[in-house]
């Protein structure tokens, strides 16, 4: 982005300007009116004069004439007018009370913030002599600090302009910053939204970039349900991972030829990148999580951040996470419990009862997944990993999104059999065309209820997005997890954390039954499964022979399994 300047009007200047003109006005000729030809030929042509604007600026400014006061700042000076600094509060409290520079005629400014930069109050002093100002985007962060420091509001306010069009994978984390810095929110907003949608798609690649990003803004962006994933939660926890990796290493693929060094396949290295920083964690001292040792305890908010119920999902995924070791195992261990109570009740829980929760429940329990469109055809995916019985496939044909719920005969031992399936959903699709967000649409957050193979819509695309589309879906398909507070407390820096199969829910409020005779109301009884070559154990209800017979045909017959499918793309 060039240059761009802006018209800056303040009291002072409209009132020279006026006064000016006023003098500059010349009284019109009495006339009789007789030949209203003659009166057209006496009218003077107009001339183009140097405008007031600019002849204070060349005079005063530029020329320094009649100087009363001058500034010293970073080894510079500007012999300037107090009238005209006087325009910035700073200055006009520094001229109008009891400070000792109000009797001067030499000001030597200290300058703290590193931001500002002598061309950057070279363009803020001469904007209180001109009603206009240059702003570069190279410039605009030296200009943001230079206007705050002298509390210039308007150039504030023009610096946010600036910042809202040129936001990209480069300025967004020091938009953010500055935001924050300067109490700019709207460009601190601006820049926020950018990451939430773009991070995972875009700094993946870009290793500078990516480490650039601090702690803080990490944890917010990965606590975000707005989050844009790509895949599934997964993701999200591979960029943690090289992100904690480049913050420890910050001279990582930090070469001088900047093309080559923020690329993840870049060839200078004997092993890929992402491999280089996998085997960092899986070839350390596995005496304790990453998460635990003092290298490690500083992310430990970021990745607390992450919805660690959904990283169990797949069993590739699980199998790296355990290998890595970077969060502790009671993370993942302690979804167990909740994961087999959902699978226990998901077909045993009436499916006209309904599946509802208010909007804040939802977003923060929801799983995030994302996908990327080149084209715009007709296109259908599914996330892979295990969904609780549910194979819901999302379709884009027409400029139109929907969900089904895809059941098939041969896969039915494998689904829910439910007639009806409720959950909870949500849709956010944006364009981003050359890195830029463009524009946004969202959906309404729905509560659904899917037969078998139904297909519904989940929203008509506004015509003005344009491909590449960016999607973002979230669903709640089961009940939040039980144990919200899982992961808060002190980390074990001693030896891992195993926890036996045997021992989960071992804790859990429930009435222990031993039979102690044949006359008991319960007998423990051992059944065969449907393939006829293991057993299984359960507490049935003390029945006669032939109501006996009939229940242990039924727990046969009756057993079901749940997946979620596999990734499937026209």
């Amino acid at each position: 982005m060039g240059t761009v300047a802006f018209k800056l009007t303040t009291p002072l200047q409209e009132s020279v300007t006026k006064f000016l003109d006023r003098k500059r006005k010349r009284p019109m000729e009495p006339t009789d009116g007789s030949d209203d030809k003659d009166l057209e030929l006496e009218v003077p042509k107009k001339k183009k004069l140097l405008s007031t604007a600019k002849y204070i600026y060349k005079t005063l400014f530029e020329g320094q004439a009649n100087s009363d006061i001058t500034v010293m700042a970073l080894g510079r000076t500007w012999r300037l007018h107090k009238l005209y600094l006087s325009q910035s509060p700073y200055f006009q409290s520094m001229f109008s009370g009891s400070w000792m520079e109000s009797t001067q005629d030499f000001v030597n400014i200290q300058i703290l913030d590193k931001r500002i930069t002598v061309t950057a109050l070279d363009e803020v002093f001469g904007s209180l002599y001109s009603d206009d100002i240059k702003i570069e985007v190279d410039n605009v962060v030296g200009i943001l600090a230079t206007a705050t420091l002298f509390h210039l509001e308007s150039i504030i306010e023009k610096c946010s302009e600036v910042m809202l069009e040129s936001i990209n994978a480069k300025s967004a984390v020091e938009y953010y910053d500055i935001g924050c810095a300067y109490g700019c929110l709207n460009a601190k907003k601006a820049a926020f939204d950018w990451l939430e949608k773009n991070m995972l798609s875009v700094y993946p690649k870009h290793f500078k970039l990516l480490r650039s990003i601090s702690i803080n803004l990490m944890t917010e962006l990965v606590s975000s349900p707005d989050l844009y994933a790509m895949q599934t939660e997964f993701s999200i926890y591979t960029l943690l991972r090289t992100w904690a990796y480049l913050r420890l290493h910050p001279h990582f693929l930090n070469q001088a030829d900047e093309t080559k060094s923020l690329r993840l396949d870049d060839q200078s290295t004997e092993q890929h990148p992402t491999e280089v920083i996998q085997a960092f964690f899986v070839q350390r001292s596995k005496t304790c999580s990453f998460l635990a040792t003092p290298d490690g305890q500083q992310f430990k908010k970021p990745f607390q951040a992450l919805r660690t119920q959904y990283l169990t999902n797949h069993h590739t995924d699980l199998k790296i996470i355990l290998a890595d070791n970077i969060i502790p195992k009671e993370w993942i261990s302690g979804h167990v419990l909740d994961h087999w109570n959902s699978i226990l009740k998901v077909d045993h829980v009436a499916s006209d009862e309904g599946f509802t929760y208010d909007n804040d429940v939802f977003l923060n329990n929801c799983m995030r997944c994302g996908r990327i469109l080149q084209e715009p055809s007709y296109q259908k995916w599914r996330w892979t990993g295990f969904n609780f019985g549910l194979d819901l496939i999302l379709i884009v044909e027409s400029r139109v999104l929907s969900i089904r719920r895809h059941h098939r005969i041969e896969h039915e031992r494998l689904l829910s059999l439910q007639t009806k399936r409720p959950f909870m959903i949500r849709a956010s699709v944006t364009s981003a065309l050359n890195g830029k967000t463009e524009l946004t649409q969202t959906s309404d957050i729905l509560s659904l209820s899917l037969e078998k193979n139904e297909e519904r819509t989940i929203m008509l695309l506004d015509p003005k997005l344009v491909h590449p589309l960016l999607i973002s879906v979230n669903l709640l398909v089961v009940d939040p997890p039980t144990n919200p507070d899982l992961k808060q407390g002190d980390l074990h820096t001693s030896e891992d954390i195993n926890i036996p199969i045997s021992d989960i829910g071992a804790n859990s409020d429930r009435r222990s039954i031993t039979p102690t005779s044949c006359n008991d109301s319960a007998i423990f009884v051992v059944t065969p499964t449907q393939d006829g070559d293991q057993m299984s154990a359960g507490l049935y209800p003390r029945l006669v022979p032939s109501e006996l017979s009939h229940s242990l045909s039924s727990s046969i017959s009756g057993g079901d399994a749940f997946t979620g499918g596999v990734n499937c793309t026209n």
